[in-house]
């Protein structure tokens, strides 16, 4: 089943997406399979990364400005390079094993939609794969 989300993004964040992702399983009625999540955007992500410390989303955000500042050769005109960087860093998908009904995620683990070009208001797709 294929599922469809919005999400409004007007700070460059990790948004958690984990509980719509939950959601999309129970209305699945899948037991065991996959979920992938995917994001259709060039300029944001999806990741898997730790959801119970908020300090750590912060400390991604400030670890990508690092690794990829803006710069003057860069030769794009929209002017969005770096987000172009850390959308590929980071990936447009992330696979989650479906078990006894439910997402195979560590106990720190969440499912986040990564916004590198803000404001934008955004979609992703939550594809749940298997059997009931």
């Amino acid at each position: 089943m294929l599922f469809e989300y919005k999400l409004s993004a007007p700070d460059e964040n990790f948004y958690d997406i984990t509980p719509n992702v939950q959601k999309a399983l129970e209305a699945s009625k899948v037991t065991s399979g996959l979920a992938l999540v995917y994001c259709p955007h060039t300029t944001a992500g999806i990741t898997i990364n730790e959801n119970a410390d908020p300090s750590v989303v912060g400390d991604l955000i400030l670890g990508l400005a690092r690794a990829f500042p803006d710069r003057p050769e860069f030769k794009h005109l929209e002017g969005n390079s770096k987000a172009h960087l850390k959308a590929s860093v980071i990936g447009s998908s992330a696979t989650i094993i479906i078990q006894d009904g439910k997402l195979l995620l560590g106990t720190w683990q969440g499912v986040y939609f990564c916004e590198f070009d803000p404001p934008r208001t955004r979609k992703y797709y939550v594809k749940i794969i298997g059997q009931g």
